[in-house]
């Protein structure tokens, strides 16, 4: 049997860096989506293997079933319904199995990525022969939570291999997950993201898992709804960023100005709770629609102007800028700055030659443009074929 999982990759809408320092954040989920493939194995007992296949890399790993047992009966298991952290001892085992592939220094980054899957599989489906096909449309590495999609997609696969998801098999199409299931692939998605991450907030898996919007500050995450449709342009910019070095540089910057970085931060908390009740607000005709659509681009507008009194932006940060402001559309760097990601809103009655004519210019500067609905569902799955 073949089971498919698709989780979405996620902006943060508002709030960056400054939810560090106690502010409001609002993240959302965007249709970008990381799929994940498992066909569970008949065994043979003579070539038993575990295959791991990175479609998008034109990589694939694969091990020894016989190997990985030898290596890793000690940790017990599997255990499904009981997501439990990985221990030191477990990630020797594990990264000694994870060399064994010799994966090119160039894709090393993807390491940390394959030492998630091998605990996620092991812990929930055990020592069973299969073949698991992972692809993606989000971009790696630039903010827009690759990452935590691939360990929801696969522990949202796993969990269905192992019945632990209660869904109908003989329904076509993807399924959305069960409400009480979707806690239990929340925490499993949050283990993989430790092993990626070491310290991960734990709200890009959320958005991913759940989808819609989450309000977030000082580690309280709450769900909220969006009653409106939002596109955004999404340009990643293809500059890599050090996130840590931006988060530490935002609070050297407080430091030394602690009152005029607290009226940033304090003036963050306000825009993201605005936004907030203006996504949540219903609009039930197109009047009120483009008034909260205006509503929302002065506060993106806003937000990156606070973000670049923080010393966040980059100089292909401001050139999206520049670029989309010709065109009169709001945006906002997205995550952490320095590059990555920037979000541009496309009004609901906004023609498509415009959009197609900034999409042409930003690609004329090398960057990457993606368009993306706001605030869709989370983790699904299916058995069998999909489209």
């Amino acid at each position: 049997m073949e089971v498919k999982a698709r989780a979405p990759g996620k902006i943060i809408l508002s709030g960056e860096h400054a939810v560090v320092h106690g502010s409001t954040a609002v993240a959302a989920s965007i249709d970008l989506y990381t799929y994940v493939s498992i066909q569970v194995l008949p065994s043979t007992e003579n070539d038993d293997r575990l295959t791991l296949q990175l479609k998008d890399m034109a990589l694939a790993f694969s091990w020894p079933i016989g190997r990985i047992k030898e290596s890793l009966s000690s940790l017990g298991g599997p255990f499904p319904s009981t997501p439990t952290s990985c221990s030191t001892a477990s990630m020797k085992l594990i990264l000694a199995l994870v060399e064994e592939q010799n994966i090119p220094e160039a894709k090393i980054s993807l390491a940390s990525g394959v030492t998630a899957f091998l605990w996620l599989y092991t812990s929930i489906l055990g020592f069973k022969p299969a073949t698991v096909v992972v692809t993606s449309e989000l971009p790696l590495g630039s903010g827009l939570g690759s990452s935590a999609a691939l360990c929801v997609a696969f522990s949202a696969a796993l969990l269905a291999c192992s019945d632990s998801v209660n869904v109908d098999m003989k329904q076509q199409g993807w399924l959305i997950v069960g409400e009480s299931e979707l806690e239990l692939l929340n925490k499993w998605a949050f283990e993989g993201e430790k092993l990626i991450h070491g310290k991960p907030s734990g709200i890009d898996n959320t958005v991913s898992t759940y989808g819609n919007m989450i309000k977030f500050r000082s580690g309280n995450l709450t769900r909220i709804k969006s009653s409106m449709p939002l596109k955004m342009l999404i340009t990643n910019t293809k500059v890599g960023r050090n996130t840590k070095a931006l988060v530490a540089g935002v609070s050297e910057r407080t430091l030394r100005h602690p009152d005029a970085m607290n009226s940033v931060f304090n003036a963050v908390d306000s825009i993201s709770k605005e936004l907030a009740n203006v996504i949540q607000t219903p609009a039930p005709d197109d009047l009120s629609l483009t008034s909260k659509e205006e509503k929302l681009e002065e506060l993106m507008e806003m937000n990156q102007g606070l973000l670049q009194c923080m010393g966040v932006s980059h100089a292909s940060i401001e050139t999206v800028l520049r670029t989309t402001l010709k065109y009169k559309l709001a945006s906002k760097l997205t995550g952490a700055g320095g590059g990555g990601c920037v979000l541009t809103l496309l009004p609901t009655l906004l023609s498509g030659t415009i959009v197609d004519k900034v999409i042409a210019e930003l690609e004329s500067c090398g960057f990457q443009c993606l368009i993306a609905g706001i605030g869709g569902n989370g983790a699904e799955i299916c058995f069998g074929a999909s489209s």
